[in-house]
């Protein structure tokens, strides 16, 4: 979409783009490309992914005054480059695969204040983020900017059909269909599937149809709560929480095999990665729900303690 929207403004040599390390953007092979090239799940796939720029991840904590340096390599890659770059994408304020890391909202203000001076395209993936996760609606909101293009999809049904979708600006909208083709170049052949439209619909009403934001806390503040007993474990580098995300990071990383078996003898279902014990319920869970998963988890990563 970025892409033929400057072939569409006869700009077609802004072919590149800015994409954060650390960042996750899906398993398909453009999506690869902006994934993290190094420490990424695709690393393998170097040599034969089209190349982009990437600019270091932000090291501003989501609750810490913002470092002004923290954006100083990003600003110089727009620069040198804005004219060969189309878009910036980025998961906005928790990068999620690449490490579930909550970085500051001023970065996100910075970036976003950066691309409209550069005329370059803010994409926000919020396919994990989106619809309530982070305790806004959107992590953009907790910056108050809107990107250029965003992705959605995962909850947008609930997770009870696969439907993923991209919203964009007017000026996008507009600006590619003046160009030659005169309509979006891309459409896979289920897009548009009624039955998931319909169950994205039902989804979305029935969020919006509660106290939603009261209910996200509430998860958070009982996360925050049984986070406090994993902090006196050796094996236990540091806890974090954010909206309906717990996040336990190991000091080495687990033996997912092993670990995952542990976790289905608790009756848990947990999938870690890394170095990283994850949590993103469902916003239906419990209070009890959540003390039993965190007291499952405990159990487990307790017999990691180091010797």
């Amino acid at each position: 979409m970025a892409f033929q929207y400057w072939i569409s403004k006869k700009q077609p040599q802004k072919n590149k783009l800015l994409s954060l390390r650390g960042g996750y953007h899906g398993d398909t092979f453009a999506a690869m490309s902006v994934c993290d090239p190094q420490n990424g799940m695709h690393h393998i796939f170097n040599q034969v992914l089209p190349e982009h720029y990437f600019a270091p991840k932000p090291q501003t904590a989501f609750d810490q005054p913002f470092k002004k340096g923290d954006i100083a390599e990003f600003k110089a890659i727009l620069e040198a480059h804005h004219q060969q770059i189309a878009a910036v994408i980025l998961e906005p304020i928790v990068q999620g695969a690449g490490g579930m890391h909550f970085y500051s909202p001023d970065y996100l203000r910075q970036v976003r204040a950066l691309c409209s001076e550069h005329n370059i395209l803010l994409i926000a993936d919020e396919i994990a983020t989106g619809f309530g996760r982070t305790g806004k609606l959107f992590a953009c909101e907790w910056a108050e900017i809107s990107p250029d293009i965003i992705c959605l999809g995962k909850s947008l049904t609930g997770g009870y059909m696969t439907l993923a979708a991209t919203l964009c600006s007017d000026e996008v909208s507009q600006g590619i269909c003046e160009g030659e083709a005169g309509c979006f170049m891309h459409g896979p052949t289920f897009m548009g599937n009624p039955l998931a439209c319909s169950v994205a619909n039902a989804s979305i009403d029935l969020l919006l149809s509660q106290d939603w934001q009261a209910n996200v806390k509430r998860i958070e503040a009982t996360f925050s709560a049984e986070l406090e007993a994993f902090k006196p474990l050796e094996s236990v580098a540091t806890t974090r929480c954010m909206g309906a995300i717990a996040v336990i990071e190991m000091k080495q990383a687990v033996n997912l095999a092993e670990i995952q078996k542990k976790f289905v003898a608790q009756g848990l279902w947990v999938r870690p990665f890394g170095k990283l014990v994850y949590l993103m319920p469902p916003f239906i869970i419990t209070d009890k729900q959540i003390k039993k998963l965190m007291k499952g988890v405990y159990e487990v990563l307790s017999e990691l303690q180091e010797i």
